[in-house]
C-alpha cells in the first residue's frame, strides 16, 4: 500500500518534516512494509524554506542581515539539493516578529525597511542559482520593496539629484525622484524569481498594501493615507523611469508592497503559495500513484479553504480520486465545507484536554497515535 504524506508544519510544535516522520511512524505500526513518500509542504509563509530544503535534501545557510528597524538579525535561506534553487522567506529578515507588539505604532511602520531581504537575495545569488523562490508572508514593512532594491544595488535619487543613502522605508518614499538600475546585482538578470503569496491585493488604493495590511502593523488612519500616497508616488516614479506599471498588479501589495518592488526590479512573477510548493516538489506526480494521502496543519477551520496547504493537497488528490486524511492540532468552525473539496476525513490529534504548551510538546506523539488509528480503520476496510 502506498501513502503520500504532505502536511504543513504545526506552528510552534513540529516542522512539516517532523510531522511526516510522526505520520510514518503511525503507518508503520500497522503496515510495516508500506511504501511511504514524504513531501514536507508549506504555503509560502513560515516554514517554506524548511519544507523545500527538507523535500529536496538541500541545505540552510545562516547569516546576519539588517532587520526591519535597522538592527542586526540572524536569518537563514535555503539552497535546494540540486543547487539550482534558493528559497527565502522575507519574514526571516523583515518580519513582524522583529517588532515588539508595544512598538507596532504609526511612527514605527513609517521606518521599517526590507533592506535585509535584499541582503538575503544577494547571499543566495552567490550560489549561482537559476531560480529564487521568495515567500512573502509575515512582513513588518510598507516600503514597496525599496529597501530591498537598495541592497541589490538600485540607486534612488531625490529631486536635487542627491542619492538617498539612508535605508528606505515607507515614510520616505515621497523623497524619490529618480531611479538608477545600472549598479544592480548583475546575477539578477539571469535568475528567475517566483513569489509565493496568496495575497491578491494591489500596491495602492482602498484594497492596497497600506489600507488593508497597514493597521495590523501599527498604522492609524492618518498614517495609512501617508503610506498609500507614498506608495503611489513610488509607483509613478517606477513607471516614469523604468517603464513598469506596478500599482494595480494583482499581488503587488503583498508584504507591504515587496511584491511590487520585486516585479519592478527583477523578472518576478507571483504564484499561489501552495501551488508553487507543490510544483517544486512534484507533488502531483507522487499523489496520482498513491492509495492514500495524509496531510495536516496546526489548526483546520473555514480559513483552510483559502489557500492553506491541506486544501491545496486535497484538490490535487481529488483529481485522481485518491482519499485524503487530514490531521490538525485543533478543529474549528466550517470544516464541513471541506468534505466537498477532496477531503475524505479530518481528525483532531489531541487525546485529552491539556494546556497549550503540553499539547505543542506532545505533537509528534499525538500525530503518530492518530495516524495509527486511522490506518487501522483503513486495513479493516
Amino acid at each position: 500500500m502506498k501513502f503520500v504524506l504532505a502536511p504543513d508544519s504545526f506552528k510552534e510544535s513540529m516542522t512539516a518534516k517532523e510531522v511526516c516522520i510522526a505520520m510514518k511512524n503511525g503507518i508503520q505500526k500497522v503496515i510495516p512494509n508500506a511504501q511511504i513518500i514524504a513531501v514536507p509542504m508549506a504555503d509560502g509563509g513560515e516554514g517554506t524554506t524548511d519544507s523545500l530544503v527538507d523535500a529536496t535534501n538541500g541545505r540552510k545557510y545562516q547569516i546576519n542581515v539588517t532587520g526591519p528597524l535597522n538592527q542586526k538579525v540572524s536569518a537563514y535561506y535555503g539552497i535546494s539539493g540540486d543547487g539550482q534553487t534558493a528559497i527565502i522567506e522575507m519574514a526571516q529578515a523583515s518580519g513582524l516578529s522583529y517588532v515588539a507588539k508595544s512598538k507596532r505604532t504609526p511612527e514605527t511602520i513609517l521606518k521599517t525597511t526590507t533592506y535585509g531581504t535584499g541582503e538575503l537575495i544577494n547571499a543566495a545569488l552567490k550560489h549561482n542559482v537559476k531560480k529564487i523562490i521568495i515567500g512573502l508572508g509575515g512582513s513588518s514593512t510598507n516600503d514597496g520593496g525599496a529597501g530591498m532594491a537598495q541592497a541589490l544595488g538600485v540607486k534612488f535619487f531625490d529631486q536635487n539629484h542627491h542619492e538617498i543613502t539612508q535605508k528606505l522605508a515607507g515614510g520616505a518614499l515621497d523623497q524619490i525622484a529618480n531611479i538608477d538600475l545600472s549598479s544592480i546585482n548583475p546575477r539578477i538578470k539571469d535568475t528567475k524569481f517566483l513569489l509565493a503569496s496568496d495575497v491578491t491585493n494591489p500596491l495602492t488604493g482602498p484594497n492596497g498594501a497600506s489600507s488593508v495590511f497597514g493597521p495590523q502593523k501599527g498604522a492609524d488612519n492618518t498614517t495609512v493615507k501617508i503610506l498609500d500616497q507614498n506608495l503611489s508616488h513610488y509607483a509613478q516614479v517606477i513607471e516614469q523611469t523604468i517603464d513598469k506599471n506596478v500599482a494595480q498588479i494583482s499581488g503587488s501589495g503583498a508584504a507591504g508592497g515587496l511584491g511590487a518592488g520585486l516585479i519592478a526590479f527583477t523578472n518576478a512573477s507571483i504564484h499561489p503559495g501552495v501551488q508553487l510548493i507543490a510544483q517544486e516538489t512534484k507533488l502531483e506526480a507522487k499523489i496520482k500513484k498513491a492509495d492514500y494521502v495524509f496531510t495536516g496543519e496546526g489548526g483546520t477551520d473555514f480559513q483552510t479553504k483559502f489557500g492553506k496547504t491541506p486544501f491545496g493537497v486535497a484538490k490535487i488528490a481529488q483529481k485522481y480520486h485518491v482519499p485524503v486524511i487530514s490531521l490538525a492540532g485543533y478543529l474549528g468552525q466550517g470544516i464541513d465545507q471541506l468534505y466537498d473539496e477532496g477531503f475524505t476525513a479530518i481528525f483532531g490529534i489531541l487525546a485529552k484536554a491539556e494546556d497549550i504548551e503540553q499539547a505543542l510538546k506532545d505533537g509528534p506523539t499525538n500525530v503518530t497515535r492518530t495516524t495509527e488509528n486511522v490506518v487501522r480503520l483503513i486495513v479493516q476496510k
